[in-house]
């Protein structure tokens, strides 16, 4: 499964190796008691403009940790 920055946070919150990468980056929805409620409708890209993290680094990190490949 390719990560882009289309990919719902619920579609990859529940892998190990996901919730590593997204640890690594500080992504703050992983402890948001709201984004539980919206993670269904949450993407990837979202998530990053919302909390000026570095989308492209994150994705290739997921991408890596997920699929060993950043493509």
């Amino acid at each position: 499964m390719k990560i882009t920055k289309d990919t719902l946070l619920a579609d990859i919150i529940n892998q190990e190796k996901a919730e590593s990468a997204l640890g690594k980056h500080q992504v703050p929805c992983l402890s948001c008691p709201f984004a539980k409620m919206e993670m269904h409708e949450l993407t990837i890209g979202q998530i990053c403009e919302n909390y000026g993290l570095d989308c492209e680094e994150l994705l290739k990190d997921l991408n890596n940790d997920l699929n060993g490949s950043d493509e």
